[in-house]
């Protein structure tokens, strides 16, 4: 595989499972020195030794991203390792209740406003000084922001928030730091167990795609790690929608 991160440094949420860790991984197996992050410090831990174990020069730390302290550590731990951050991947996010959006009660609309978008922000507002010219900021939409699924409707707003705030981002921080964004599609993880775990509803979304199949981690880290090189080293404020050929269109 080819070396196009060689040298670089890049910091991943929500990165021990699921499209996270393929995106670390990816970006490690490209020569970037990952830093994993999570909840839980037992999947950290598992992660960063899967990690190391093929050859990827990996550290973790444990990262509520609704957490001011846990974010300025992050950072921190991040800076005093490796003096800056050329790529930050935010890839955290929640779906706490499934429904129509006026059945939706204020705390679960507060969670997934908080994680979803004021986090993605608040970490950006962490990271973006440590990041040098050329450094690159990749956030991690969906497909249900640009249409929205069936009762994920709150989950799909936040989604396509993300694709306003890569942007406005992408102005605000250029031309030293490219602002882009993936949207992936439906990707069989614990993450997406309602839409992967109905035999229906799977059949369904995979007769969608032109490809007739199901999104995975590493699909989705390959487009991360093409925005992340020199290789998109002309595209800032867009959204690669890594879907399968799923229809995407506001």
């Amino acid at each position: 595989m080819a070396k196009r991160l060689q040298g670089k440094v890049a910091v991943v949420t929500a990165s021990t499972a699921g499209i996270g860790l393929g995106i670390v991984e990816r970006l490690g197996q490209e020569g970037a020195s990952v830093v994993v992050s999570s909840r839980k410090q037992s999947n950290v831990d598992t992660a960063v030794a899967t990690l190391r174990e093929k050859g990827i020069d990996a550290m973790g730390m444990v990262c509520h991203v609704g957490s001011a302290e846990h974010r300025r550590k992050l950072a921190e731990a991040v800076v005093a390792k490796y003096g800056r951050v050329d790529i930050f991947v935010s890839n955290a996010a929640v779906n706490p209740t499934l429904g129509p959006i006026l059945d939706m009660g204020e705390r679960e609309l507060d969670k997934l406003l908080d994680t979803n978008i004021k986090a993605a922000v608040l970490l950006v507002k962490e990271m973006a000084p440590h990041i040098p010219p050329g450094g690159n900021i990749v956030f991690v939409a969906s497909i249900a922001g640009f249409n929205p699924i069936a009762m994920l409707g709150m989950y799909s707003v936040t989604k396509t928030a993300l694709l306003g705030l890569t942007k406005a981002l992408a102005v605000e921080l250029a031309p030293e730091v490219r602002v882009n964004c993936v949207a992936p599609g439906i990707v069989p993880t614990q993450f997406a167990s309602y839409l992967v775990e109905n035999e229906g509803i799977r059949q369904e979304t995979e007769e969608r795609t032109l490809l007739k199949r199901l999104g995975s981690p590493s699909d989705i880290a390959g487009a991360v790690a093409f925005l992340a090189s020199a290789d998109a080293a002309y595209i800032t404020g867009e959204t690669i929608v890594v879907a399968g050929g799923m229809q995407s269109r506001l």
